[in-house]
């Protein structure tokens, strides 16, 4: 073994191969990752979208959300209402929204820490140009279709619900909706206290108010939290 190469004078020493080696393994590795792939660039997280979670707490936030379009949408007509509301109408305006506020801070409350605002610097910005709030017609027509769209919401979701307590607490506060809105209705059309197009009369759902899903809840609603865009992609469906 004496003409091994690595016995030989100026033959590399074993703390010289390693280096060797190693630098030559680093070396191919940097070349295998500049011929692979790049990684692909992150997607930014859409700031005006939100998309509620699953479960109990995302129907809960859903509903949170219709009400405090209800109560916004009171706060801003009762600040101007028409001239041609009587003193009574503007006296139940007043009640409607009171009724609106406990409704809104109840289902804070059941949310907690787990409610989709908790954590903004400022609520959601809610635009109702798309309602005619100047007359007295245009506001009652405003008022029941919220009115009614809340009962659908509640119709739609209850049965959604997993936790009992919850779901029956909710249905306290649907009946306290559906008052307003067979009062807002009475108010547009004296005597007419509901109508065909949110009762259901076919059946064994006779007198039942109609259900809208979350999503047609939140598609009709839409207009009033743009740029904010709501998800429901991910609440309950059966």
């Amino acid at each position: 073994m004496s003409d091994s190469f690595f016995s030989r004078s100026g033959a590399l020493h074993r703390r010289t191969f390693l280096r060797v080696a190693g630098a030559s393994a680093a070396t191919a590795s940097l070349v295998l990752a500049g011929c692979s792939d790049p990684a692909p660039a992150p997607i930014a997280a859409n700031p005006n979208l939100l998309t509620l979670t699953d479960g109990d707490v995302g129907l809960l936030n859903y509903l949170y959300l219709v009400k405090q379009v209800q109560v916004a949408f009171y706060q801003k007509v009762i600040g101007a209402l028409p001239g041609d509301f009587s003193d009574a109408e503007k006296l139940s305006f007043n009640d409607l929204r009171d009724h609106e506020l406990v409704h809104r801070e109840t289902l804070r409350f059941l949310l907690g820490t787990n409610a989709y605002d908790v954590l903004l610097q400022q609520p959601l910005p809610l635009d109702f140009s798309s309602l005619n709030l100047a007359t007295r017609a245009g506001v009652l027509t405003a008022a029941q279709q919220l009115e009614d769209l809340s009962v659908a919401a509640y119709a739609g979701s209850l049965r959604l619900l997993a936790a009992v307590p919850t779901a029956a607490l909710l249905a306290k506060i649907a009946s306290t909706e559906a008052r307003h809105a067979a009062f807002v209705r009475d108010l547009r059309t004296p005597g007419s206290f509901a109508g065909t197009d949110v009762v259901v009369n076919a059946g064994a759902l006779q007198s039942v108010s109609l259900a809208k899903t979350p999503t047609q809840v939140i598609d009709e609603t839409k207009a009033f939290f743009l740029p904010i865009v709501i998800s429901p992609i991910l609440l309950p469906t059966v």
